[in-house]
């Protein structure tokens, strides 16, 4: 089997530091490697991966200044097209722009789904929806009017996350971007009204929003923003930490930082929107709350859970291995519906 794996090239494959779209990418694309398949990574030129490499920029278009995005993401989507009898399937992890190039090759094009940036992209994904592939990352990140092959949840390489029966620290966590749609004002919030110290780390996404909900309260000894946190420090903050604060203020496709912090053995308290009951089991491995107040309720019951069952249950359910084992049964069902397209799926 032939893939053609087609990242973003917003950042390097996988990302320095931020990046989920390019850290899937490159954690299926290692896992689908150690499997025995042939695998063609279309990244930036500096990505990093066992997979042969093909790239028309040296560097991500949000770490170089020079490039054009626009410019470089055509040169960078032609170019697995024109390449595409070589392969048996295209991957598509480059949202909706590809779509407008899958009916002119005959290579099937699977495309991961990882989030609608606004409902007026939605035309593209209907225009192609009889003849593309669509993987959902999520069961509640799927919009009605489109059909799905399947539903992969992401995966992470478990062995990059020490699990630690008990916390190294006693701060609660904030993980993601600082911007509306992640809760980080609602994180400071919950922390001041329990009373615990309060770490936060991740990309300033909304400078405006940074300036009036974040940087007032960097003062308070008891508010801490370190920035972006790369994978070599990922695991110690992540572990550390009493609880991970995940008070989401949109229906989120997933939460690659959920599960990784539940990796470490690290509970989780977010709000019950999007795919977060797909991922946290309410009592088990974090609790999901309604608002602020529930949040604060459970900061309080924290202490009550057994971090070996977070562990457990990402073994169980969220390793590299049991997605690249999903997306191999997508890839040979959809080989098979090519060859026999009179089949039904069982």
């Amino acid at each position: 089997m032939r893939i053609a794996m087609l990242s973003p090239i917003a950042w390097r494959t996988p990302p320095r530091h931020y990046g989920p779209w390019e850290r899937v990418a490159s954690l299926l694309t290692e896992g689908l490697v150690r499997s025995g398949v042939d695998v063609t990574m279309f990244a930036t030129a500096d990505s990093v991966t066992r997979a042969k490499l093909c790239s028309v920029t040296k560097r991500g278009y949000e770490e170089e200044d020079t490039i054009l995005p626009k410019v470089v993401e055509c040169l960078h989507i032609s170019e697995v097209f024109e390449r595409s009898a070589e392969f048996d399937l295209i991957h598509n992890h480059f949202d909706f722009l590809p779509l407008t190039y899958s009916r002119l090759v005959d290579t099937p094009v699977v495309t991961t789904i990882h989030g609608f940036s606004s409902p007026k992209i939605l035309p593209v994904y209907r225009k192609y929806n009889n003849t593309a592939y669509y993987v959902s990352i999520s069961d509640a990140h799927r919009a009605e009017d489109l059909d799905y092959v399947a539903t992969v949840h992401h995966g992470i390489d478990i062995e990059n996350f020490t699990f630690r029966s008990k916390p190294g620290g006693d701060y609660l966590l904030f993980f993601g971007r600082i911007h509306h749609d992640k809760g980080a004002k609602e994180a400071i919030e919950i922390a001041r009204r329990s009373g615990r110290r309060l770490i936060m780390a991740g990309i300033v996404q909304d400078e405006e929003y940074y300036d009036q909900f974040v940087r007032p309260h960097l003062n308070d000894p008891d508010i801490e923003y370190v920035g972006s946190v790369g994978p070599k420090d990922r695991d110690c903050i992540l572990g550390d930490a009493c609880a991970l604060l995940h008070p989401i203020n949109f229906a989120e496709p997933f939460g690659l930082s959920v599960v990784e912090s539940m990796a470490c053995g690290t509970p989780v308290i977010a709000f019950n929107r999007g795919s977060m009951p797909e991922i946290i089991v309410n009592g088990r491995n974090g609790f999901l709350v309604n608002d602020v107040d529930g949040a604060v309720e459970a900061v309080a019951r924290i202490n009550r859970l057994d971090r070996a069952v977070s562990r457990r249950i990402v073994e169980e359910r969220f390793t590299v291995d049991a997605m690249v084992t999903k997306y191999i049964k997508v890839y040979e069902a959809i080989l098979e519906r090519r060859v026999h397209p009179d089949s039904t799926d069982e």
